[in-house]
Formats: C-alpha cells, structure tokens, sequence
C-alpha cells in the first residue's frame, strides 16, 4: 500500500455523515482514511490506518476552522477551445476553475470548432486540453440531426453523455432536434444505457412570443417565456418516459414546471435537473436595460420564480447547480439584448455565489457540496469524485466561509473579465484548491497545470 502524502487537517470537514473535526489521509492521491481530528501519532509511528500505509512522509497541513469541502465538479461549462479561443479556452477555463474550488469540470460539445460530434472531433478536442489543464477535465458529446451513426462510437470512446437542444442553439455548426429525430437519438442512447442532457426551450412557443430589439431587459425576458420551457420538459419527460430513457434538464429556470418534474420523478422517469448560480442569485428585477453581461438563455427570471427554484433544490426536485460557464469577448455583449450573445461567466464565482444566497435562506455547506459536487458527480457516473471519503480522490476545496470580497473583473482568471456579478460582495472565500492530494491554488496562486482528462467509467 502507497505510504501517506498528506495529512489535511481541519474543525469543520464536510463528510457523507456530515460536518465534523477530521483529520484526511492521503495516499498516491486518494483518499486513504478519514481520522479524528486530534489523532496523533507517537514518533515514527503510523495512524490507525489500513495495514501497510504510514505516514512517516506526510506533509501535515492544518487549516484550522476553515472548511473543506469536496471538490466542486462542474458538469456544465463550455470552454469553446479548439476554434473559439478568444471566446475561452483550457488554460484559461480551468484556472478559473481551481480559483473557484472546482476540481473537475466537463466540457459541452458546441462552441468549438469542431464541435465533438464524432469520435475525430473528440480526439482534435483531448490533443487541444492535454497540456492545459490544471483542473480534470471530461467531454460531452453532441446529438445533432445527422450524427446518430456517431453516438454510439462516442459512448465507447469515453463521452459522459450527449448534449442536444430543442430550439436553435446560436451557432451553425450544431443545429437542434426536432421531435422525430429527438426521439430517434433518444431512442439510440438508451439502447447502450447512455444519457441525454437537452436543452429544453421549444421553438415553436419561442416562435409565439413577442420579439422586439432593442436594451430593454424586459423585452427580452418576454421573448423566452416560460411556457417554452414548460412544453419542451414536458415533453422531454414523455419521450424518456416512453423509451424508458435516461435524460437531464440542462439550466432550468422555469419554476413552473417543477411540478411535473417532481411527478415524473414519483413514476419512476430517469430524469434529472441542474439550475445555475445565476437563476439563483440574480433576479429580472436588477437587470439594467442595455446590461447584457446577465443575457442568457432560457433567461434571468423575476425573483418569485428564483423562490421557487430554491425550494425545488430544498425538496429534491432540482438536483444540482452547475455554472452554465458560456463567455465570449467583450464586443459581442453589444447593448441590444437581441442581438447580445447569451451566456453568463460564473466558473470563478459559482461557490461563493451560491453560499452567499444559501446562507441567507437558511442553507448549510453540506446542502452546497451536495448540489455543486456530490451530485454532478453521480450524473456524470464519477465514482471517484464528489465526496470526502476512503476511496475518493483526493479532490478539496478549502474555504473561509465568513469572509467576504467583492467581485472585480480584473482578478477573474477566465479570458475575457465580462462578469454579471461586478461589483458585487459575496460570501466565501477560496483559500486552496486540492486536486489528488496535490496543492493546485493557494491564496489566488496557481499551480502549473496538472489536471487529467478523464473518460466515463474511469
């Protein structure tokens, strides 16, 4: 057995069993042992640890009442790298990444050039991240009209699932599926036990609804209306239903229809949901007109929805919060929110976003771990990651939940500093980020790179 390396000590661990004082054991990256937090050892000798391990070696770091968390796994981020690099890219992406306590991340299909809609193109987009990355870093596929030949290949090749849309996607090169050739891909995937993650807005309510250009946030919010939403669940839920597939809810912002989802859920439908710091801690109500760093797609909603959102996550109808990470250069937020591009920047500032509004409604830590790691980490069927436990990577994020900054662009570390959350005090502060056992930030320092690109079931 691999001698211990480490030995993170601190008051407040954050455990499957809860919150307590632990001392975490690490060996050859994972993690050996979860001790007392008081254990300690004569000289020379080892902890009561599985026979063969000591700690003769470990560094032993001690961080007093700071928390540690499991490493946040964020499974909706889109790095836009080969093709997009002005908009993003791996080196940029996943230091924002460990600056934020995100210890892995999986990367959408669209936005790159190619998109990773075949086994090739999946392969151009690993010989780009290899060197880059100083986070783990795992690939989507893409279900488009005319790749189902494709999906299959792709599953073997390791993609964590397929990412499709029901309505027009923004760019060219990755058009969305209509009911026919949704139901046809869905219908492929499940035969080899696969996932399907949708955008669900569908085009025809999208079509319906009154379109006018122009700075003001309240025309654009009329032109995503929730019943778009509404429907494309809707119906998303009666195909998985039919095919007795597995699918996921990318970004709701619709509360409207948490109630279907939740019955859904009671029948037994393998459907899962995510909602994004975004709809969760920013509201219509304090959008300016002409602010298009908060345009996104299905759209920022009043704040009697973002309450119905936080109880969906409080009774388990909404399962995760992932970022929804999808930046571009400056220029392309132009005033007019019709013709902005849509995607908010929040892979940085996803933990102490949420923290913050948590703590205000009367949420604790472990709810976060478990809606930004633990479960991210079961869509994705990452057995190693999300949890604080023998067994696990070593993954951590250790944070100092009562301290409190304010958001300047200047110090994000994704390529273009266009943030919604300028200017604005949230709670948490990263101290350090730990991927394997491995120190990678500490007091906003980076690490060279020395994350892996991994594939499903490994």
């Amino acid at each position: 057995m691999p001698e211990v390396s480490l030995l993170l000590r601190s008051t407040r661990v954050i455990t499957p069993e809860g919150t307590r004082p632990a001392t975490i054991a690490v060996a050859d990256g994972r993690i050996s042992a979860v001790l007392p937090y008081d254990a300690e050892p004569p000289p020379g000798a080892a902890y009561d640890l599985p026979p063969g391990a000591t700690d003769r070696t470990a560094v032993v770091e001690d961080v007093g009442d700071d928390v540690v968390l499991p490493g946040l796994v964020d499974t909706h981020v889109h790095v836009n790298d080969p093709g997009r690099t002005a908009w993003e890219g791996f080196w940029t992406a996943t230091r924002a990444a460990a600056a934020g306590g995100v210890t892995t991340l999986i990367d959408m299909p669209l936005n790159s050039l190619p998109p990773t809609t075949t086994v090739a193109h999946l392969a151009v987009k690993r010989d780009v991240a290899r060197t880059k990355a100083h986070v783990d870093v795992g690939f989507w596929g893409g279900a488009v009209p005319d790749n189902a030949q494709d999906l299959r290949p792709l599953h073997d090749a390791g993609v964590f699932g397929f990412k499709c849309f029901l309505s027009p996607s923004g760019v060219e090169e990755f058009p969305e599926l209509d009911q026919e050739r949704l139901g046809h891909a869905l219908a492929e995937i499940a035969g080899f036990g696969g996932l399907l993650i949708a955008h669900a807005e569908d085009p025809h309510e999208l079509a319906a609804a009154p379109a006018r250009g122009g700075p003001a946030y309240a025309d654009f919010l009329a032109s995503r209306p929730r019943a778009a939403e509404n429907a494309a669940v809707t119906r998303l839920i009666a195909q998985a239903k039919r095919l007795d597939a597995r699918v996921h809810v990318l970004h709701l912002s619709s509360s409207d229809v948490l109630p279907r989802i939740a019955a859904a859920k009671r029948e037994g439908v393998r459907i899962t949901v995510e909602s994004c710091p975004h709809f969760l801690t920013l509201t219509a109500e304090e959008v300016p007109d002409g602010a298009t760093e908060f345009k996104c797609c299905p759209p920022i909603r009043e704040a009697a929805n973002q309450d119905a959102l936080w109880q969906g996550l409080a009774d388990g109808t909404i399962d995760c919060v992932v970022s929804d990470h999808s930046p571009c250069t400056a220029d392309l937020k132009t005033p007019d929110f019709a013709s902005a591009w849509g995607g908010i920047s929040s892979l940085q500032l996803g933990l102490p976003a949420i923290w913050t509004e948590a703590r205000r409604r009367g949420h604790t830590l472990e709810d976060v771990a478990r809606w930004m790691s633990t479960a991210p980490a079961a869509l994705a069927g990452l057995s190693q990651k999300g949890a604080i436990e023998a067994g696990r990577d070593a993954d951590f994020t250790v944070l100092a939940p009562d301290r409190t900054f304010t958001v300047d662009p200047a110090g994000l570390h994704h390529r273009n500093q266009v943030t919604a959350y300028a200017g604005r005090t949230l709670h948490g502060v990263v101290v350090s980020t730990w991927l394997r056992g491995t120190r990678i930030l500490h007091d906003g320092v980076l690490a060279e790179p020395s994350g892996r690109l991994l594939e499903r079931n490994n």
